[in-house]
C-alpha cells in the first residue's frame, strides 16, 4: 500500500470529524497531563524525602526551670546529668555525630526563626530549653536512642524529627494519590471517546472499506489507517501535555518553588524531561489499541 494513500485517508479521517478528533486530543493531553503531573509529584515526594531525611536529627531536650514532666521533678539538669548523658550519647554505636545546644544558641536560632514575628519580643534566652542534637546513622534506629534515654532524670523529652516528617509525608502521598486517581479516571474518559471517534469514523468510511475489501485489501492495509488517526491524534494530546508540564516546571518550580523555599530540594528538568517518554508512549499506545479493539467490533472486513 502506498504511503501517499495512507496519508491521504488519515487526513480524510481526521478532518471528516474535526470535532471529535479535537474532543479526542484535548482529553487526551488533559489525562496525560495529569499522568505526568502524577510521575513527577511522586519524583518530588521521594526527592524531599531523600533530602530530609539525610537531615534528620533527634532532639534530647533537657530539664529546664519550667519544665513539668515526670523526669523534671528534682529540678533543672545538672551539670553531672548534662555530662552523663552526652558521654552516653557519643558512646551509642547507632549515634552518627552529637551536637550541644545551649539555651543561648537556642535563643539565637528562635530569634532568627521568628524574626518578623511578635512572639520573638516575649522570649528570653532563660525560657528556652537546652539539647542535645543527635545524628543518626540510620534515622530507622530512633526507637533504640528513645528507649535508652525517655523517661530519665534530667531529660524533658526525646523528639524524632523523622514522625514530625512522616506527618508532611502522608498528606503529600494523599495528593499524589488523588492526582494518580484522576488521572487514571482522565485516561479511561480519554479511551472511551477514542473509540467512539474511530468507530464513526468507521461508519462514516464504510463504503470506501467496502469497495477496498472487494478488490482484494487485506484487512490490516483497511485497519491501519484508522489506527494511525488514533495515534496521531493520541501523540498531539501527549505534546500538549509535555508543554503543560513543561510550564508548570518553568513558571512554578524553578520560579517560584526553588528561589522561595531553598532549605528544600525540587524536582530538576532533567526529573520532568524523564517523564515526557512515559507520557508519549502512553499516549500514542492507548490511542492505537483503542482503534484497533473498536475496530474488530464496528469495522466488518
Amino acid at each position: 500500500m502506498r504511503a501517499s494513500f495512507i496519508l491521504s485517508e488519515i487526513g480524510i479521517g481526521l478532518r471528516r470529524n474535526l470535532t471529535m478528533t479535537i474532543a479526542v486530543i484535548v482529553t487526551t493531553a488533559v489525562s496525560l497531563a495529569f499522568f505526568g503531573f502524577g510521575l513527577l509529584f511522586n519524583r518530588q515526594v521521594d526527592t524531599m524525602k531523600g533530602f530530609w531525611y539525610d537531615k534528620v536529627e533527634v532532639s534530647v531536650f533537657l530539664c529546664g526551670q519550667d519544665s513539668s514532666a515526670p523526669s523534671c521533678a528534682a529540678g533543672e539538669v545538672s551539670q553531672a546529668q548534662r555530662d552523663q548523658i552526652e558521654s552516653e550519647l557519643r558512646a551509642m554505636p547507632e549515634v552518627k555525630n552529637v551536637f550541644y545546644e545551649s539555651k543561648q544558641q537556642a535563643f539565637t536560632r528562635f530569634k532568627q526563626q521568628f524574626k518578623d514575628s511578635a512572639i520573638s519580643d516575649n522570649i528570653t534566652a532563660d525560657q528556652m530549653p537546652e539539647s542535645f542534637r543527635v545524628k543518626l546513622k540510620d534515622p530507622q534506629q530512633f526507637p533504640i536512642v528513645a528507649t535508652a534515654f525517655a523517661g530519665r532524670d534530667g531529660i524533658e523529652q526525646v523528639q524524632d524529627q523523622k514522625a514530625l516528617l512522616e506527618k508532611f509525608f502522608r498528606v503529600l502521598n494523599a495528593l499524589k494519590l488523588g492526582a494518580w486517581g484522576l488521572a487514571g479516571v482522565m485516561i479511561v474518559v480519554a479511551v472511551l471517546l477514542i473509540s467512539n471517534t474511530i468507530r464513526v469514523a468507521a461508519f462514516s468510511r464504510r463504503r470506501e472499506t467496502g469497495i477496498m475489501k472487494l478488490v482484494g485489501a487485506s484487512s490490516f492495509s483497511i485497519q491501519l489507517p484508522f489506527l494511525l488517526e488514533g495515534a496521531i491524534a493520541g501523540l498531539i494530546g501527549a505534546s500538549l501535555a509535555t508543554g503543560a508540564l513543561a510550564t508548570f516546571q518553568w513558571l512554578v518550580v524553578e520560579n517560584q518553588a526553588r528561589p522561595n523555599f531553598p532549605f528544600t530540594d525540587f524536582v530538576s528538568w532533567g526529573d520532568m524531561w524523564r517523564t515526557v517518554p512515559a507520557m508519549v508512549l502512553l499516549g500514542v499506545a492507548l490511542a492505537a489499541l483503542a482503534s484497533f479493539f473498536t475496530l474488530r467490533k464496528y469495522l466488518r472486513v
